[in-house]
């Protein structure tokens, strides 16, 4: 079971791993959690030996989908990830983007969903100089929230 941590214990976790376990990092909103989802985040964690979720905050959350947005809260959505096996530490992020997340972090590899090629994905240009990978993984079409939530609204 995974473990949500403010970034600050987060990267001192981390510290006491480097070397021995590779970090896979990735992110997203997350707000209702489908299959999309939990297949991408075992493809995720199955490059590597821990996988860091960074999850948006509800203010980002709600710039980047609308007022109606999230559906469910930071907390809620933090603790239904860091319940998947694939999962081991969650970490929320205010900014527009996780570039300082990622900074922080230093994943030795940084993943998103394959509606990103490699060279958009946010934090792509700051691991390959550190001698990481950035993967761009397999999309699974027609699953998102968007989709859940237009087929709830025709209900």
């Amino acid at each position: 079971m995974g473990r949500t941590l403010a970034l600050p214990q987060l990267v001192q976790d981390l510290k006491a791993n480097r070397g021995s376990r590779k970090v896979v990092f990735t992110n997203g909103c997350f707000d209702i959690l489908h299959v999309g989802h939990v297949r991408y985040l075992q493809e995720a964690r199955a490059l590597g030996d821990l996988l860091v979720v960074g999850i948006n905050s509800d203010a980002s959350v709600k710039k980047l989908k609308g007022e109606t947005r999230p559906v469910q809260n930071e907390a809620d959505r933090a603790e239904i990830l860091s319940g998947l096996g694939c999962v081991d530490y969650v970490v929320t992020f205010s900014e527009e983007t996780p570039l300082e997340l990622i900074k922080e972090v230093q994943p030795d590899i940084l993943v998103k969903g394959g509606d990103w090629p490699p060279e958009k994905i946010v934090g792509s240009k700051e691991v390959l100089a550190r001698g990481g990978a950035v993967k761009s993984l397999k999309f699974h079409p027609g699953r998102s929230t968007s989709t859940i939530l237009e087929r709830i609204q025709k209900l």
